[in-house]
Order: structure tokens, then C-alpha cells, then sequence
């Protein structure tokens, strides 16, 4: 029973380190990565203990990449945030076909044009010049 309840304590530090992280991304980011960090750990809930270890690993890396890339965004503000890494060939061969259509569906939500205009830190309204 302790395991379990150190699982569950690890799993929500990494969650909720995850979405603090995602306060430093733009906001179109922040929120396609919250929404996709809630559906995963929510659709991972009840899975094996091998698939479950897997799921943290890859999380912990994901947060891992993303606090060093924020840490360069904040000591170099001028430029632009540049967020994620690319999927190697044999993580992706590890991924299901159900895996590779979300992921596909992920890649085409993150790469849509601009909107009209982009929102602030502060909310206002900025229109592409």
C-alpha cells in the first residue's frame, strides 16, 4: 500500500511540475500542452505497472527538456523561445498506431497558421504588423 501511495505522490509532483513549466510557454502552447498533459495522465490512470513506468520515464524526460529550454528563454529574452526536440526513429517505432494518429493530430494543432492576432502575458490583444 506505501508503493502505491508513493506512486500516486510521485505522479502528481510530476504533473503539476509539468503544468508550472507550462506557464513560461506562449500561451497557444501553454494551452495545447495542458489540455494534452491532462488527456494523457487522465487516459494513463489505470495501466500496467511496466506501460506505467514507461509513462513516467518519457514524462520525466519531457520535463527535463522543457525546464532547459526554459532556463534559455529566460537568460536570453530577445529571442524567441525555441520549445521540444525531435522523436527518434525508435521511440517512434515504439508507438502504437492509436500513439502515432494523436501524436499526428498534436503535430497538426501545434504547427496551425497564427490567429489574427496574438494575446499577451497581459492579455491585450497584439496584430500582426
Amino acid at each position: 500500500m506505501a508503493g502505491l501511495t508513493t506512486h500516486v505522490s510521485q505522479v502528481r509532483s510530476l504533473y503539476k511540475r509539468i503544468l508550472i513549466l507550462h506557464r513560461m510557454l506562449p500561451l497557444h502552447l501553454k494551452a495545447l500542452g495542458d489540455q494534452y498533459v491532462k488527456d494523457e495522465f487522465r487516459r494513463h490512470k489505470n495501466v500496467s505497472s511496466q506501460e506505467a513506468k514507461l509513462f513516467m520515464a518519457e514524462w520525466e524526460t519531457y520535463a527535463s527538456v522543457l525546464w532547459k529550454q526554459v532556463k534559455m528563454t529566460v537568460q536570453s529574452p530577445e529571442e524567441r523561445g525555441i520549445f521540444g526536440s525531435p522523436l527518434s526513429e525508435e521511440k517512434l517505432n515504439l508507438l502504437r498506431e492509436e500513439q502515432i494518429g494523436q501524436l499526428h493530430e498534436l503535430m497538426q494543432e501545434a504547427t496551425k497558421p497564427k490567429n489574427q492576432f496574438d494575446i499577451d502575458d497581459n492579455g491585450q490583444r497584439r496584430f500582426p504588423q
